[in-house]
């Protein structure tokens, strides 16, 4: 068979990701402040936007002046936006293990809901909290000035970051007096503290929630191949099958990386709500975003006007008209992505109505694919509307991944949120009487009889996930508050 050059016509689909496609996924994860921020940057690169009038009311119906777009949200409307592009995000590859600090960030607010705005500003240091902690534990007057020097090298994030030996000799001590000081500290709240690496922070947390088995201890000594992904090798060197690989790793991910950032101090910044939810007067709820943090975009049709009239070559008039068409494709996606935001966030108030009402007990269970499905958009669209984007309502300020939670069995057969437990859980716990501290069992028993089937390892899990520490460690901060 003789080989030749030839011609051949072929027809073929694919799916293509335009700049302008992978900017419009872009904005629907950002913040209304990242929003402003990257507002700021296109009002400086095209000099066809314009900054419009911020309207303050909701009511409001200012009309927008002529020649200018409005960027306003109008919801109600076709156009929001529904991209899948989850094959293309480079944070959704195969085998990510996740953060186990997520559910530990979620707990210790103080209160029965984790309430962002209300978070106090004035709380203890993690250095004068352990501090409180030496006098009673120590055993002599001496241990406590060993004690009390190594706390002054544990960081914000609750790590000791110092040099016992260089402590040892500055005090004049063995040793082995600053290595037993530091263990001591090691069995101080929050569990964690005084760790020298992240290996044995998590190690702490484990042996404190009496889940360090040698497994357990294998799983924690490999960080770097959980961080990697290295799944069969993991499985290989504990010795476990896939289900208990499972559930170890969702032990690990309850455990705390940061344990001292619970007292402040670890850079956290006040929270500005994206979405505003108030009562309304009929009953129902006012769904607006926050314009205060999201600038009003327009097209200065008077400057395009006066520029035209400048331009006499093809390549100014052709830059001029791609400024333009950028300007307003920018303005179409900003107010798709609004109409977007709020028909999840009004999704999200229609199936968590009871939350708003009654609080954290009446919270149901509620997935990212089951808000999908009411707005008929995709799973991937509501997951990055719904990140790094805050709530503000009548009871507080909640990040609105908040209200995506999985569901536990329930004696009504409606089932209850995780969340809802974790609150009846941390109501057991704060009324607890310092003499009789209750175990988990004991949580279990009182759960069922309210209703809730769990297993006593998922009320640990739940126990752990909202910062309320063991039995024995509870048992041991109630006496020394009572000191």
């Amino acid at each position: 068979m003789a080989l030749g050059p030839r011609l051949d016509l072929r027809q073929s689909q694919s799916l293509v990701m335009t700049a302008q496609l992978q900017q419009a996924i872009k904005l629907l994860a950002l913040s209304n402040l990242e929003i402003e921020t990257f507002i700021a940057d296109a009002l400086e690169a095209n000099p066809l936007l314009d900054m419009g009038e911020v309207r303050r009311e909701a009511g409001a119906d200012t009309p927008p002046e002529p020649g200018e777009h409005d960027s306003s949200p109008d919801f109600g409307g076709e156009g929001a936006l529904d991209v899948d592009a989850s094959a293309l995000d480079p944070e959704a590859a195969p085998g990510d293990l996740g953060d186990w600090s997520q559910a530990a960030s979620a707990g210790g607010s103080g209160g029965e809901l984790p309430d962002l705005e209300n978070r106090a500003a004035e709380e203890p240091t993690l250095a004068e909290h352990l501090s409180e902690q030496i006098g009673p534990a120590a055993r002599d007057s001496r241990e406590a000035i060993v004690a009390a020097r190594i706390v002054g090298d544990i960081d914000e994030a609750g790590y000791f970051i110092g040099d016992l030996r260089a402590i040892a000799h500055d005090l004049g001590v063995p040793l082995a007096e600053t290595e037993r000081a530091l263990t001591l500290i090691q069995t101080f709240d929050p569990t964690g503290v005084g760790a020298r690496s992240l290996s044995e922070c998590l190690a702490l947390q484990a042996k404190e929630a009496d889940r360090y088995d040698p497994c357990m201890a294998r799983l924690i000594d490999n960080l770097d191949l959980v961080a990697a992904g290295d799944v069969t090798r993991l499985k290989r060197m504990c010795d476990v099958d896939d289900e208990d690989f499972a559930d170890m790793l969702a032990e690990l991910r309850q455990f705390d990386p940061k344990p001292g950032c619970r007292y402040g101090g670890c850079g956290e910044s006040a929270v500005v709500p994206d979405v505003l939810i108030t009562e309304g007067r009929s009953g129902g709820w006012d769904i607006r975003l926050n314009e205060a943090s999201l600038p009003r975009l327009v097209v200065n049709r008077e400057y395009y006007v006066e520029l035209k009239a400048g331009a006499h070559d093809k390549a100014t008039k052709a830059w001029l008209n791609e400024q333009l068409g950028e300007a307003d494709w920018l303005i179409r996606a900003l107010d798709q992505r609004q109409k977007t935001i709020l028909k999840t966030a009004a999704e999200i108030v229609k199936r968590q109505e009871g939350f708003l009402r009654e609080g954290v007990s009446a919270m149901r269970p509620l997935t990212l694919r089951e808000v999908a499905e009411g707005i008929e958009m995709h799973e991937s669209t509501v997951s990055r509307v719904t990140s790094n984007k805050y709530l503000a309502c009548p009871r507080g300020t909640f990040e609105l991944k908040y209200f995506f939670s999985s569901g536990v069995g329930a004696a009504d057969g409606e089932g209850a949120s995780s969340e809802a437990i974790k609150a009846r859980i941390k109501a057991h716990c704060d009324g607890e009487d310092a003499k009789k501290v209750l175990s988990d069992q004991a949580l279990v028993d009182l759960l069922a009889a309210e209703g809730f089937d769990l297993a006593r390892r998922t009320v640990a899990k739940y126990r752990e996930a909202i910062g309320l520490g063991s039995s024995a460690q509870r048992r041991r901060e109630k006496r020394m508050r009572n000191l």
